[in-house]
């Protein structure tokens, strides 16, 4: 209920009807209970019921030096008068009063001792009322328990009424202060969570107060008491079970006010790369560059650091190429800039750069930066191509690209003479001979080739957002709940 309750648009007509619904039952039970306190005695002893039902007898006067006759006489009127008892006899000898007879309970059998033993120069009493053992079958106490609660039902229907009413104007009243109050948050706040709360906001006190009064007309004061003074505690506990659901809604709150990113940038949150598709009031989705959806909590994306890649458009790449001790830095610097500038995807302004960045064991390793619009180009593609056409290029104009080991270079060759085999055969020894060159692919032969700034398998170098957003619209849709943040296109036409 909790959940459904959160104060999204979609969620506000349901949550009043819950409410209303749970405040009826509420008061329903109410009345129930009051028809059963209603029918049920107070609990007491059984010396106490007997007093409850009964009135206490009280001190029974008769003439000075009063005969036995008269006392029994005054005491058996007595005993006839209540009603209480089947043929009553009292007999009184010596100050000593005798009581037979029968009677239905216990109470009433005790109430008829105290009385004989209060009664002025009665001595002591001797009490042989009977008591009637009730049938195994006797329903009469059931039955008086049914007539009294239906009775305190009846007598507690035009309250209940009274309350349904109350409570049915109450909600008429809550959701009229919720129109009010978003429409004074559409003029004043743009972002759709925060109209929400505006109009929850305005509906809860409302809420509140005829819950207040529908259960004071009930009868239940104290439980109304309890509705108004309990509801900061009850705010507490609710607030530390569901301590995870309420961070995350505070989290989309701040999220969506600050705005750190917009639907369709493409983001790094925790470890995760992708574009973002919706911000709900419980986390972020975002889908990678591999196609999958991946939805973050919001209480852990307010707190994560996030790279943002789409708010600045330009992305600055780079990747290190050694070239051999023998050969010219400055020469390779300027071939392989020449190759950034001429390429379409690498931007003039910021400048590439080709810098001297380490001096390895086999190596002089340059540094290459470049800028590309990610806007437009894919960062990894264009990559692909500038690499290609740098090793392209250093190994046309002569430079040589050894690999980690140590390289050793004998221009002249390796003279091998087979010492043996020459002695064994009498022959003299062989003049060492020059190795011969190794063959160059058909690639490097063809000096004057141009080469294309991107291949097929590279694609055209766009980038993959479009993609990406044709695999969101596809993919099928993982909640229902409103997008908090708009994407750029929205807000234009909105605006518009």
């Amino acid at each position: 209920m909790l959940r459904g309750c959160l104060p999204t648009p979609r969620t506000a007509d349901a949550c009043g009807l819950r409410l209303l619904v749970s405040l009826l039952t509420v008061v329903l039970l109410a009345a129930a209970a009051r028809a059963q306190d209603a029918a049920d005695p107070p609990p007491a002893e059984p010396e106490a019921s007997a007093e409850q039902t009964s009135p206490q007898p009280k001190d029974v006067t008769v003439e000075p030096r009063a005969e036995d006759e008269q006392i029994a006489e005054r005491l058996q009127g007595i005993l006839e008068a209540t009603g209480w008892f089947r043929a009553p006899v009292v007999r009184v000898q010596e100050g000593v009063a005798f009581l037979e007879g029968a009677t239905e309970t216990d109470q009433r059998s005790e109430w008829a001792q105290r009385l004989a033993g209060r009664t002025e120069d009665v001595v002591a009493v001797v009490n042989n009322i009977e008591v009637d053992t009730p049938s195994l079958f006797d329903f009469s106490a059931a039955n008086s328990q049914l007539e009294q609660m239906l009775r305190g039902v009846i007598q507690a229907a035009p309250t209940f009424l009274v309350a349904v009413a109350v409570l049915l104007l109450t909600w008429l009243a809550a959701k009229v202060a919720g129109v009010v109050g978003r429409a004074v948050a559409n003029r004043r706040v743009e972002n759709e969570l925060l109209r929400g709360m505006a109009a929850r906001f305005a509906a809860v006190p409302v809420l509140l107060l005829g819950a207040y009064l529908a259960l004071r007309v009930a009868g239940l004061t104290r439980l109304a008491a309890t509705v108004l003074g309990g509801t900061g505690l009850l705010g507490i506990v609710i607030g530390i079970a569901f301590r995870d659901i309420a961070e995350n809604y505070l989290a989309s709150i701040l999220i969506s006010m600050r705005r750190p990113f917009e639907v369709g940038d493409l983001v790094t949150i925790n470890e995760h790369q992708g574009f973002v598709q919706t911000v709900t009031s419980r986390g972020t989705q975002i889908m990678t560059l591999d196609g999958n959806h991946v939805q973050i909590p919001n209480s852990l994306v307010y707190k994560s650091v996030i790279e943002n890649a789409s708010a600045n458009p330009n992305v600055r790449l780079g990747f290190v190429v050694g070239i051999d001790y023998s050969d010219s830095a400055p020469a390779a610097q300027d071939a392989v800039l020449k190759t950034l500038r001429d390429h379409d995807a690498v931007l003039k302004d910021p400048e590439p750069l080709v810098l001297v960045n380490e001096l390895a064991a086999s190596t002089v390793n340059l540094s290459i930066y470049f800028w590309v619009d990610a806007s437009k180009y894919s960062h990894i593609k264009v990559r692909s191509a500038i690499m290609r056409l740098v090793k392209r290029r250093l190994q046309r104009d002569g430079f040589t690209l050894p690999d980690e080991a140590r390289e050793m270079i004998f221009p002249q060759g390796v003279p091998v003479r087979m010492i043996g085999a020459d002695a064994a055969a009498g022959a003299p020894p062989r003049e060492p001979a020059r190795d011969e060159p190794r063959d160059q692919p058909a690639a490097l032969a063809e000096a004057d080739e141009p080469e294309p700034e991107s291949t097929e398998a590279e694609g055209n170098l766009t980038s993959e957002k479009q993609e990406i957003e044709q695999q969101a619209a596809g993919a099928r849709k993982l909640s229902d709940a409103a997008n908090l943040i708009e994407s750029p296109a929205d807000s234009q036409s909105g605006g518009t």
